[in-house]
């Protein structure tokens, strides 16, 4: 199993979208293009891997450029391919629809280099079974999808997903979508601390807890602040608190004016986040994933505003639930009570450049105070 996800397009079914979808697929760096006829991977550059799989039953009279090419049946029908093709890589397709095809699929995928796994049924645990009994295994699990809610499914499945996934590009926009879910909204953002210059006790207002669906991590919560361009990093409830259990899937988040950083980039305000939304979860060396959001609380309680400004001078505030147990990030993985924050203290932060529109970043003119 491998940490690096890879992407397949399957342009078998693309019709006269062909070019152009294989042109964004290019730009796109998608790892591998899927045809059935080699004529369809002439031309294209060494930096795509050129993947043939024609179709069941069906041997090609030759497979032109291509890389790595994937049959069904049988392990001596593909010695006899490679024995003929010594530079060409061979897989193996394999149908899940019952019992002895299961076993057929952990078989290919504990030995074979590549195998192409097509499930019948809509439940997921078989690929659970295949990736678990594969873990060790050298070679690479390329997963059929049918479009990328499915392909995010499977790549996270049992946490360690599928090496790949096929889907089918059928049209412009497609190659775009699955590199984006490949990543699902991972990647790294830039931390940087911020000196915190006052602390105020401002009345009542209404407050938002964010729940995950998904365990926070110790030094892991969401960025969240009054305004699009600067965030503090609030922290989940993994850390004990004297009255009340952990609760490690919550970020006691702020005021429901905040923003915080979702899926796509965008921002949303916490008011407008429900049951099924997405938000980012970042930890303290700037690692982010996307996780679901089970359920928002909103509740009146007391504020605290928190003013801290960063190095370059750009102010930022964050307002929160005026309570010792609601607590920030600060540098060195340090678990900071907001109501004990002084002028001085360090937090950490991040400051995204770009204006926002309706949640997306935008290049205009626009001053938040």
């Amino acid at each position: 199993m491998s940490s690096e996800k890879l992407c397949w397009l399957d342009i078998r079914s693309a019709g006269k979208a062909r070019q152009a979808i294989v042109e964004e697929a290019l730009h796109q760096r998608i790892d591998g293009i899927v045809a059935a006829d080699p004529a369809d991977l002439e031309g294209l550059p060494p930096t795509v891997t050129k993947v043939l799989m024609p179709p069941a039953g069906k041997q090609p009279a030759s497979y032109g450029s291509a890389g790595v090419v994937i049959l069904a049946g049988d392990a001596s029908a593909r010695a006899r391919a490679a024995e003929a093709a010594p530079d060409v890589e061979f897989g193996r397709l394999v149908e899940i629809t019952d019992a002895e095809s299961l076993d057929a699929a952990i078989e290919a995928a504990r030995t074979e280099r590549w195998s192409v796994l097509e499930f019948r049924d809509p439940t997921k645990i078989p690929l659970e079974i295949v990736i678990a009994a594969a873990a060790d295994a050298d070679g690479a699990i390329i997963t059929m999808a049918k479009n990328t809610e499915e392909a995010a499914v499977i790549f996270g499945c049992l946490q360690l997903g599928s090496d790949g996934v096929l889907m089918p590009g059928r049209s412009v926009g497609d190659a775009t979508a699955l590199k984006a879910t490949a990543a699902g909204g991972t990647g790294e953002l830039l931390l940087v601390e911020l000196e915190v210059t006052a602390v105020a006790h401002i009345g009542m207002g209404e407050r938002a807890c964010v729940d995950t669906c998904s365990y926070l991590g110790k030094d892991e919560g969401i960025l969240v602040g009054s305004h699009s361009k600067g965030m503090i990093l609030c922290v989940s409830e993994t850390h004990p608190l004297p009255y009340m259990p952990t609760r490690p899937f919550r970020v006691n988040a702020g005021a429901i004016h905040s923003y915080t950083l979702a899926d796509e980039g965008r921002t949303r305000y916490l008011s407008e986040l429900r049951a099924g939304s997405k938000v980012m979860a970042v930890d303290t060396k700037g690692r982010t994933r996307t996780v679901a959001v089970g359920r928002i609380k909103i509740e009146t309680r007391p504020l605290i505003s928190i003013d801290a400004v960063a190095a370059g001078g750009q102010e930022v505030n964050l307002i929160l639930q005026d309570d010792w147990h609601v607590r920030v990030l600060g540098p060195g993985d340090a678990v900071l009570n907001s109501t004990e924050l002084r002028p001085g203290d360090r937090v950490l932060g991040h400051l995204p450049t770009a204006d926002r529109h309706v949640g997306y970043p935008i290049d205009e003119f626009c001053h938040e105070q």
